[in-house]
C-alpha cells in the first residue's frame, strides 16, 4: 500500500509513518494542505490519512477539493478536535474514517486496511487465490496454509495484486503502489520483484500481461 500521510504535527508525522512503514507500507508524509492537495490530485494512493488543522489548506477544504475533482481515494480524517460538528463537517467533505487524537497506531493501522480492503471490493477479510491467502487485517500471507515470508517490497506488490485478484494492473500503476515519491528506481525493479516473487508462490500465479502489466489469477500463465 501506498499512503499518503497528512500531519504538520513534527513528532506525530514521522512516528505514524515509521509505524506504516514497519508495516511495509510506501508512506509520503506531507505537512502542508496546499502541498497535500497537489499530491492527491496528481499521483495513486491506495489510502490517505488527513489532518484538519493543516497549515496552507485546511484538511477540510483539501478533501472537498478531491472529492470535487472526483478524487475516490479511501480518507481517514485525523483530528484533535471532538466536537461533533467537526466530525459532521469530515464526513461531509468525503471522509471514509475519523479517528480522534490521541490514538494507538495499531487502530489507525487497521483502519487503513479495512478501508483499503473495502474500496477494493472485497467484504471479507480473507482472500484466497489457489494455494496463497491474505489476511488483510493482519496483513500476513500464508501459502498452503504457511506463513509466507516476504521483504517490503514484495509485499507491497503481492498485496496490490491480491487486492485486484483477477484484473490487469497496469505496470506504471504497480510502480506507483511500491515506491514512495522520493525513491529513485531503476527500470528493471518491478520485474525482479516479480520474480523474487514468482519463485516463493509459484510462477503460475502471477500472471504477465504484454503491453500492460500483471495479473494475479490461479489459471495457466
Amino acid at each position: 500500500m501506498r499512503i499518503l500521510l497528512v500531519e504538520d504535527d513534527p513528532d506525530l508525522g514521522p512516528a505514524i509513518a515509521r509505524a506504516l512503514r514497519h508495516e511495509h507500507c510506501a508512506v509520503d508524509l506531507i505537512a502542508d494542505g496546499v502541498d497535500a492537495g497537489h499530491l492527491g490530485d496528481t499521483e495513486h494512493y491506495d489510502a490517505a490519512v488527513l489532518d484538519l488543522g493543516l497549515p496552507g489548506k485546511d484538511g477540510v477544504t483539501v478533501l472537498r477539493e478531491w472529492r470535487a475533482a472526483g478524487r475516490v481515494l479511501p480518507v481517514l480524517v485525523l483530528t484533535a478536535r471532538d466536537a461533533w460538528s467537526d466530525k459532521v463537517a469530515g464526513f461531509k467533505a468525503g471522509a471514509d474514517d475519523f479517528l480522534t487524537k490521541p490514538f494507538r497506531i495499531e487502530e489507525l493501522t487497521m483502519r487503513l486496511r479495512a478501508l483499503v480492503r473495502r474500496s477494493a471490493g472485497h467484504a471479507a477479510t480473507r482472500i484466497e487465490c489457489g494455494p496463497l491467502a491474505f489476511e488483510t487485517q493482519t496483513g500476513q500471507f500464508e501459502l498452503d496454509g504457511l506463513p509466507l515470508r516476504l521483504t517490503a517490497l514484495e509485499w507491497r506488490v503481492l498485496s496490490a495484486l491480491m487486492l485486484a485478484k483477477g484484473i490487469v494492473i497496469e505496470r506504471l500503476d504497480l510502480l506507483e503502489r511500491v515506491y514512495e515519491g522520493d525513491t529513485d528506481t531503476d527500470s528493471n525493479s518491478l520485474e525482479v520483484i516479480v520474480g523474487r516473487l514468482r519463485k516463493k508462490i509459484g510462477a503460475r500465479l502471477i500472471q504477465t500481461v504484454r503491453g500492460r502489466g500483471y495479473m494475479l489469477g490461479d489459471g495457466p500463465s
